[in-house]
């Protein structure tokens, strides 16, 4: 990988991911809406920004997400959900990655292998809840896991060797989830260090495929 493309590289995992990357000699780009007024929920800002760039990208790296609305938290019951706030996570957790996939095609290469990784979560999986609660934040990592299985089948049947999959990071210590300090987490650097091994060892065959940190596919 001589190359690679990471989305939300203001945030924990991926500052991580791209120091890391760098530190192996990859040459990264980074965008955010913090640094190049990324904003994943506006087809046009995506539109405006992707545009700039210029492939192609060994790895296309999607780390953007939001657990609740500023200021707000995820329902733990059904009187507490709200139209407004379930939008904007719908917006940049489902919308958002479908918005940056759009690109993913011209950034990859024609030939050899290549990744485009999507970062959602494990409470996406209907299969795998059994808790209930996070409304909002489940359905919104569901709707992305749909949308990165869907390309993945689209981007395969021109690019043998490219490998589109959805990764759970884990509970990683970030502001993301510094509101939750009862769930057993791990360092960005860490979680990027995971989230590259599972990579790094991905084949066509896995690809539209689901997996946590460690590499085990997790239940749709």
């Amino acid at each position: 990988m001589e190359r690679a493309l990471i989305i939300g590289n203001s945030g924990g995992i991926g500052a991580a991911v791209a120091a890391s990357l760098a530190a192996r000699g990859v040459s990264v780009t980074g965008l955010s809406r913090r640094e190049h007024g990324l904003d994943v929920t506006d087809q046009a800002s995506v539109d405006e920004v992707l545009n700039r760039q210029d492939g192609p990208f060994g790895l296309v790296f999607v780390a953007s997400g939001v657990l609740a609305p500023e200021g707000g938290q995820p329902e733990k019951t059904l009187d507490q959900i709200d139209a407004d706030a379930m939008a904007e996570v719908m917006a940049v957790n489902a919308i958002g990655p479908a918005l940056i996939l759009r690109h993913a095609p011209r950034f990859l290469p024609r030939e050899g292998r290549c990744v485009v990784a999507v970062l959602t979560a494990r409470v996406g999986s209907i299969g795998d809840n059994g808790m209930g609660g996070w409304y909002a934040y489940r359905a919104s990592k569901a709707a992305a896991n749909q949308i990165v299985h869907t390309a993945a089948i689209e981007i395969g049947r021109k690019r043998k060797e490219a490998v589109v999959v959805a990764l759970h990071p884990g509970t990683v210590a970030t502001p993301f989830t510094q509101a939750y300090p009862g769930h057993r987490n791990v360092g960005p650097e860490a979680a990027a260090d995971n989230l590259l091994r599972v990579i790094d060892g991905l084949t066509p065959a896995e690809n539209g495929g689901f997996f946590d940190w460690a590499g085990e596919a997790v239940p749709w």
